[in-house]
């Protein structure tokens, strides 16, 4: 009977070790004698992905990152690249509305309705995959006198690709805008906020402009109308970059968003905001 306990005590000792080497390794990655961290990734399909991690920036280091090559945050990319990365406008009584992941039928012509209602005009950027899919939701952007950007074709994590994957995603919906509306927008926004340095160097190089945000309604996790308005009046400020959506993957619900715009224009407006698009804030072309 001992000698049969002690083999079976052995055998938890081996599973005990096999786990603490399984657990290691997923914290830590030795390759070649360096370090590397991997870090969680964000969802890189939009119509799989719930509502996730836009709006808090979760998803903020999604690359596996050597230790002493690390690379340079948004933060740091704002500063180096100033005239090409933005995330607010000139602090004149002016702010942006932005809406993200579009077009989509269950949200986006809810939107497009208030803001016609509210006479304001706002940028949209939009999926390529999603513009290909509905391209009568992106005429009637254009036809309304909003302004259209790139926010890529399958929504990934740009820290997570290359150069050329970063281009191709891009240019195959500048494409697919340029076919639809008639012109090649200046204006990308990347998904998740998120980017590498030599993709912005490219855009850079390229003419591009590269839009983020200074105001989250954090609209994406679903939240109730008085929650949003709530996160955007909080923050809003002289030339304000707002971020909401006007689309969102499976499950998603922007209900909340819909009911609030109405209310924040107003509440805005009442205080001397005028609405504008981002190349008027930023004093930006709309097109290439």
């Amino acid at each position: 009977m001992y000698s049969f306990g002690l083999k079976g005590d052995f055998k938890l000792l081996i599973q005990l070790k096999n786990a603490l080497v399984c657990c290691m390794t997923a914290s830590l990655i030795m390759v070649g004698g360096t370090e590397f961290y991997p870090v969680k990734a964000a969802a890189l399909d939009l119509e799989n992905r719930g509502p996730e991690s836009q709006g808090d920036q979760a998803d903020k280091k999604a690359a596996l990152v050597p230790a002493g090559a690390k690379p340079a945050d948004l933060g740091e990319l704002r500063r180096k690249y100033s005239e090409t990365f933005i995330f607010r406008g000139p602090e004149v009584k002016q702010i942006a509305l932005t809406f993200d992941d579009g077009p989509d039928p269950r949200f986006t012509p809810q939107i497009l309705d208030v803001l016609h209602r509210k006479g304001v005009k706002a940028t949209f950027f939009v999926v390529g995959a999603r513009a290909k899919k509905f391209p009568g939701l992106l005429r009637r952007m254009h036809h309304e006198g909003h302004l259209i950007g790139n926010h890529s074709f399958n929504h990934p994590n740009f820290r997570n690709r290359s150069i050329k994957q970063f281009q191709s995603e891009i240019l195959r919906t500048e494409k697919i805008i340029q076919n639809v509306v008639g012109y090649r927008p200046q204006l990308i926004r990347p998904p998740y906020g998120e980017i590498k340095e030599e993709q912005v160097q490219w855009a850079k190089k390229n003419g591009y402009t590269l839009v983020n945000w200074n105001v989250d309604s954090q609209d994406w996790k679903g939240i109730d109308k008085n929650k949003v308005i709530s996160n955007v009046m909080r923050t809003a400020g002289p030339g304000s970059i707002i971020l909401q959506h006007s689309g969102g993957g499976v499950g998603s619900d922007l209900t909340g968003t819909i009911q609030a715009l109405p209310k924040i224009i107003d509440a805005l407006q009442a205080q001397g905001y005028q609405f504008v698009d981002l190349s008027e804030l930023l004093h930006t072309t709309k097109y290439r």
